[in-house]
């Protein structure tokens, strides 16, 4: 490394807005590396800037940091991220993210029903009780386990 081109710690953080304890957790990781002084202080290259930047839209969009070593791992290691390689690993990840989008759609609607309607009633609910399938179990709070059931009074 250039010595004019490598930031302290504190300037890394300063920059990319991560923790000191974040950046030290990456590098253990793998994620990101730093160089050492001789006197034993960490440096790193400009570059793990825009590695940083990577990391943070992945997982602002709900990928796991396993998923964004595999990622940064499929890049050469002294590779800075770029524009088109974004481009090219994040369509990796849109088919599961579409179906989480779907899910929360769902999610939502369903919510806005039951929420909607007021009634809280398993009988109609599409949440909790789709087309009214608790019904075949029997009377009672089917959908509580049997240790929290009071019996009939």
């Amino acid at each position: 490394m250039d010595a004019h081109d490598q930031l302290t710690i504190g300037d890394v953080v300063a920059r990319s807005g991560f923790p000191h304890s974040a950046l030290r957790y990456y590098e253990r990781e793998g994620l990101v590396a730093a160089g050492r002084t001789s006197g034993g202080q960490r440096r790193y290259e400009r570059s793990v800037l825009r590695r940083l930047a990577f990391i943070r839209a992945a997982r602002s969009i709900g990928i796991g940091l396993d998923e964004v070593r595999e990622a940064l791992d499929a890049l050469p290691a002294d590779h800075t991220p770029t524009k088109a390689d974004w481009t090219r690993l994040s369509k990796t990840w849109r088919g599961r993210l579409e179906e989480q989008i779907d899910a929360l759609v769902a999610l939502r609607d369903g919510l806005d029903s039951c929420i909607g309607c007021g009634c809280l009633s398993l009988a109609r609910c599409r949440l909790m009780n789709p087309g009214d399938v608790a019904a075949a179990a029997g009377e009672g709070a089917r959908m509580l386990p049997a240790a929290l059931r009071r019996p009939p009074t």
